[in-house]
């Protein structure tokens, strides 16, 4: 790496600062951050597990469920063990290629999230507008093709960012400001002209997040005006609690996205609230996902009640 005008041509290592102005405490938030990062490696474990076992989970809700719990795993698996380091250890160098590597993962995954709730509306929308089709239409050829799909749009559109990156050349700093590599906080450190980076990110960020919001949105519109229109309340009430779980799952992720998105391009927050939000953005949801669907689902909920609590008969 070679300095000049203290600018950095072609840099092979970063320094991640980890949450700028609580150093300090760093050491200490690093333990509800591992506490949340188990909840959400042992939940999603548990559903990968229970999913395939259970043949009656073996539904199309379900089986995008397995997908999420997997897509949940690996977004912990790219966050967690460094950003754990620099907390607990200091140990904030790492080689920009590697940077580029955790970068792409981390958004591939969130656009996989993504595109597996948009999935799981369209089964909840054919479900309760079009039951008599419903098993017709999602058919298991249909399920992998749809996964298939959402997962090279997020390898696709995503890999270009780091590929945009790897062509700048001239860097202001090589100290990202952040406790994982973002694209966005990687894109600062260019003393070159990055619109075309910031521009390709944004039109990332509408294709993936913004386009399956929409959708997502007018699936529950159509939901919700068939649910309405059904003449009793009970069966109202059980075509809306088929929902809940979509709809809790939905909220969370999509919520925390755009504010953490926009916080980061537009707002005036400051960085220390931006970096715990963004990072509570990428691994809360993992680690609510399977409590939320655990408690909404029996077969699940009698799977923990096996596992977790002792049956009359089975103590001496």
């Amino acid at each position: 790496m070679k300095s000049t005008n203290m600018s950095f041509l072609n840099p092979k290592m970063v320094t991640l600062t980890g949450i700028p102005g609580l150093e300090h405490v760093q050491f200490w938030i690093g333990f509800p951050f591992l506490g949340v990062c188990l909840v959400a490696l042992l939940g999603n474990i548990f559903l990968l597990i229970i999913i395939p076992t259970e043949r009656s989970l073996h539904q199309p809700m379900y089986i995008f469920l397995a997908v999420l719990a997997a897509t949940d795993l690996g977004l912990c698996v790219a966050i967690a063990p460094k950003m754990l380091a620099i907390f607990w250890f200091g140990s904030c160098s790492m080689a920009f290629d590697a940077c580029l590597t955790q970068l792409f993962f981390i958004h591939a995954l969130q656009g996989m999230e993504s595109g597996i709730l948009l999935a799981m509306a369209f089964d909840r929308y054919v479900a309760i507008c079009d039951p008599l089709r419903h098993t017709s239409v999602l058919t298991p050829l249909f399920l992998v093709q749809m996964v298939l799909m959402m997962a090279i749009r997020a390898i696709v559109l995503v890999g270009i960012l780091p590929i945009l990156l790897k062509r700048v050349q001239l860097f202001q700093s090589v100290v990202i400001v952040h406790c994982y590599c973002e694209h966005m906080a990687v894109v600062k450190l260019a003393a070159e002209d990055v619109h075309i980076n910031k521009s390709y990110g944004l039109f990332v960020a509408f294709a993936i997040l913004g386009f399956d919001m929409i959708f997502v949105f007018i699936s529950y519109i159509l939901i919700f005006r068939a649910v309405f229109r059904l003449p009793h309340k009970e069966a109202r009430f059980k075509a809306f609690n088929t929902c809940t779980s979509h709809i809790v799952v939905f909220l969370e992720f999509y919520i925390l996205a755009f504010f953490s998105f926009f916080s980061h391009r537009f707002g005036h927050v400051p960085s220390y609230a931006h970096i715990l939000l963004s990072t509570i953005y990428l691994l809360v949801p993992p680690a609510l996902n399977p409590i939320v669907y655990g408690m909404k689902t029996k077969e699940i909920r009698r799977w923990v009640d096996q596992i977790c609590i002792l049956k009359p008969g089975t103590q001496q």
